[in-house]
C-alpha cells in the first residue's frame, strides 16, 4: 500500500528545495556569492536533515532530489541549470546512502558535537559527490566527450571546494536537531491541503518566473 503522506512529504521537501535552488540560488549567483556551497549546507542540508529527522524513513531523501532536480531542470536559467539539476538529484541520493549509516538514537543525537561532526562529514561528502558526479555526466547528457584527465586536473579543487559547504552543514544540522519536536505529521485534515498547497506555490514561482524571463 502506497504511503501517501510519505509520497506528499517527498514533494513538498522537494518542492521547497526546487523553489530555494531555482530563486534564492539565482540571487545568490548574481550576487557573485558562493552559491553552491550556499545551497548546499543551507537549504539542501538542512530540508533533507529535516526530512529525515522528522519521518525516518530511507529513500526520502532520493525522492526529494528527485523532485527538486526535476523543477531546477524545468527552470532553464542561472548558470548551467543542466548541471544544477544533476547535482541535485546526486546529492539527494548521496545524503540517503550517507545517513543511512548514521543511528537517529536520541540518546546519540542530543549531544551537540555529533550534531556538528554529522553535519560537517554528510554535507562535505554530499556537496564534493554531487560536484563529481555532476562532472561525469553533464558531458554525457549533453553529447559531449568526457575525458577522464581533465576530472582527475579538478579534484584538488573539488576538494577543497566542499570545506565550506562542510561548515555550513556544521551549523545547519544541529540548528535542525533543535526544531526536531516540530510535528511534521500534521493532522491529517491539515496535512494534505498544507503539503499540496505550498508544493503548488513553489511550482507556480518557478513557472511564472520562467515564463517571465522568455518573455522578456
Amino acid at each position: 500500500m502506497i504511503n501517501k503522506k510519505f509520497i506528499a512529504g517527498i514533494i513538498v521537501f522537494g518542492s521547497l528545495w526546487g523553489f530555494a535552488e531555482c530563486i534564492i540560488g539565482s540571487l545568490f549567483r548574481d550576487a557573485n556569492l558562493p552559491a553552491g556551497a550556499l545551497m548546499t549546507g543551507i537549504f539542501a542540508i538542512g530540508l533533507m536533515t529535516l526530512s529525515r529527522v522528522g519521518f525516518r524513513q530511507p529513500g526520502m531523501q532520493t525522492g526529494i532530489g528527485l523532485v527538486a532536480g526535476a523543477l531546477r531542470f524545468f527552470n532553464p536559467f542561472g548558470g548551467c541549470f543542466m548541471c544544477s539539476a544533476i547535482a541535485i538529484m546526486a546529492e539527494g541520493l548521496l545524503f540517503d546512502l550517507i545517513w543511512t549509516g548514521f543511528s537517529l538514537d536520541s540518546k546519540k543525537t542530543q549531544s551537540l558535537t555529533n550534531q556538528v561532526s554529522l553535519g560537517i562529514v554528510s554535507t562535505y561528502f554530499v556537496y564534493v559527490g554531487g560536484y563529481l558526479v555532476t562532472q561525469i555526466l553533464t558531458p554525457v547528457f549533453s553529447s559531449a566527450s568526457f575525458h577522464l584527465e581533465n576530472l582527475i586536473a579538478f579534484i584538488p579543487q573539488i576538494l577543497a571546494s566542499g570545506l565550506l559547504a562542510a561548515l555550513i552543514g556544521s551549523v545547519s544540522v544541529p540548528v535542525v536537531f533543535s526544531v526536531k519536536r516540530i510535528d511534521l505529521a500534521l493532522k491529517d485534515r491539515l496535512y494534505y491541503p498544507v503539503t499540496i498547497g505550498v508544493s503548488a506555490v513553489c511550482w507556480g514561482i518557478v513557472i511564472t518566473n520562467t515564463i517571465f524571463i522568455v518573455w522578456m
